[in-house]
């Protein structure tokens, strides 16, 4: 997404509140929610409220939340009056999208805290699970990022209703008892690799059903055949046709029985998962992935009334349900990626910053790697998430002189260093004395982007397509770059521009958002110096 995107207007300036968007919603509903989710993203960049926006422009607190879920139409005239007041152009009308730009001035000092928002992977398997339950499913705090706007998108499309509360906190699902499966946003499905997790729910529901082929960050290749594997012990054969993938399931009802992962990734774990909890039965997982986001679904669903005995090991044993007609609440937990995000901006400015609510537990091990190259920092006493299960910090970065470490960095599954993480060890690892060998072994398309880091005087150099040295300690200097095509390594170059001199223009930034809300806005509340701008 953009910051900017054209829309078709209504010429009247007072619109009636139209009905809030669902399956049966024209296709006019998508850029109207498009243009919504804009709206409230530099309205909560100026630490605005509706109520405050709502009175700049001359309307009620309750018109900007319609506005601001996709529920209303827009005038010209409305339009104009919200840019004014936001000093933003949200859309460019009966034009070409524009594109939108970072400028960052840097070489400034961060100071203060942060809080570290819930997190966006396990937000997606959440959704993804409210297919399981015909009853309502509320999700607090939920991250509003447009991996989750694109997910909510193919669930309204299916006919599920999906509400934002007034206050944007909350998001209330009620899956239809009868979705309609033709009707597939099949856009927003194939923008995100996410729509996998959808295999799971809908094989307990429907004996055949097709779904759109996944998409997401340009990481090189990455094959969905570990995700057919863990679903075929669940009677589910899928064939791939011209741009769908055909699913038919051959028996809905599962008795006692183990499944084996041939890979312990995260969202194939959730898959089988969510096959299991959709059918009656008790289903035993091997090499299952505990990350953080597994956890998550999990605890979510032991309050829909499946039972899960294992959390957090690689075996799990889940004992599922055919028919969920539940009420249910559920916060998702804080996200370690965001963590080490913010943590690294911190380290790479040389900036004393405390980072709030991380989720130790997934933290651990690159906390131990920043100490053993030298970072200081300190760890407050745990306390609980909302959803009282996780474990979460405080954790301060202190300004310290960092050098290599003795051994390689690389990823591993959980507990090791989280494989979304080990981006961020590249930009630390130039700001330290001597050379790290980082070892990207998962994704053979990532690593290459990191080079990017040259452009602004790192010295980074490839070895092969999943292994990088990088030597330091680097004195960043600005520079100009085009956003890398892969959410973390775009981050990774937008915290390297913080820490050079001068002036840096990131280009093309739209991929951010897939994954972090108001980034920008949240690093300028720190003392960082970044602008938007579009041409």
């Amino acid at each position: 997404m953009s910051d900017t995107t054209s829309v078709v207007t209504s010429a009247d300036p007072a619109p009636a509140p139209a009905p809030e968007p669902s399956g049966s919603t024209p296709a006019a509903a998508a850029p109207l929610r498009e243009v919504g989710a804009l709206i409230r993203g530099a309205r909560k960049g100026r630490s605005m409220t509706q109520s405050q926006l709502a009175e700049r422009v001359g309307t009620s607190q309750s018109a900007i939340n319609r506005i601001e879920q996709g529920g209303q139409n827009l005038s010209l005239e409305m339009l104009t009056r919200i840019s004014d007041a936001l000093d933003q152009q949200i859309v460019s009308i009966g034009g070409a999208p524009q594109r939108a730009h970072l400028r960052v001035q840097g070489g400034r000092k961060l100071s203060g805290s942060i809080a570290v928002n819930s997190s966006k992977n396990a937000a997606v398997a959440l959704l993804c699970a409210s297919l399981l339950n015909r009853g309502v499913t509320r999700l607090h705090r939920v991250a509003r990022i447009v991996e989750v706007d694109r997910i909510i998108d193919v669930l309204r499309s299916l006919g599920a209703t999906v509400t934002w509360s007034e206050d944007g906190e909350t998001l209330e699902i009620v899956a239809a008892a009868d979705l309609h499966l033709d009707a597939i946003d099949a856009d927003a499905a194939r923008r995100t690799r996410s729509v996998l997790m959808f295999l799971g729910p809908l094989s307990g529901r429907y004996g055949s059903f097709r779904l759109p082929y996944a998409g997401g960050c340009d990481l090189g290749t990455r094959t969905v055949e570990p995700h057919l594997i863990a679903l075929r012990p669940f009677g589910v054969d899928v064939e791939a046709t011209s741009g769908w993938y055909e699913v038919d399931v051959a028996n809905t009802e599962v008795p006692t029985k183990s499944v084996v992962l041939t890979e312990r990734g995260d969202t194939v774990t959730e898959n089988a998962i969510l096959a299991a909890a959709a059918r009656d039965g008790v289903t035993t997982i091997r090499n299952a992935s505990p990350n953080y986001m597994v956890q998550d679904l999990c605890f979510f669903l032991e309050l829909l009334g499946v039972q899960v005995e294992g959390i957090g090991s690689t075996t799990l044993r889940i004992t599922g349900r055919s028919r969920i007609d539940e009420v249910v609440d559920y916060w998702p937990s804080e996200d370690p990626v965001e963590a080490m995000s913010l943590l690294t901006a911190g380290i790479v400015t040389s900036s004393t910053l405390t980072v709030t609510r991380a989720p130790i537990e997934f933290l651990e091990i690159e906390l131990a790697t920043l100490a053993e190259m030298g970072l200081r920092f300190d760890v407050s006493e745990e306390y609980a998430a909302a959803n009282g299960r996780t474990r979460l910090v405080d954790i301060t970065v202190h300004p310290s002189e960092l050098h290599a470490p003795i051994d390689k960095i690389h990823a591993m599954p959980f507990p090791g260093l989280n494989i979304d993480n080990l981006p961020f060890f590249v930009v630390i690892a130039a700001m330290a004395e001597g050379t790290t060998l980082v070892h990207d072994w998962v994704y053979e398309g990532r690593a290459i982007h990191l080079l990017d880091l040259t452009r602004l005087g790192a010295s980074v150099t490839l070895r092969d397509p999943h292994r990088l040295d990088v030597t330091g300690p680097t004195h960043f200097s600005g520079a100009e770059v085009s956003c890398p095509p892969a959410l973390r390594p775009a981050v990774v170059i937008l915290l390297a521009m913080l820490a050079a001199k001068g002036e840096s223009v990131l280009r093309n930034v739209g991929i951010i958002a897939r994954g972090y809300e108001q980034l920008q806005e949240r690093l300028n509340s720190l003392g960082a110096s970044i602008e938007t701008f579009h041409d």
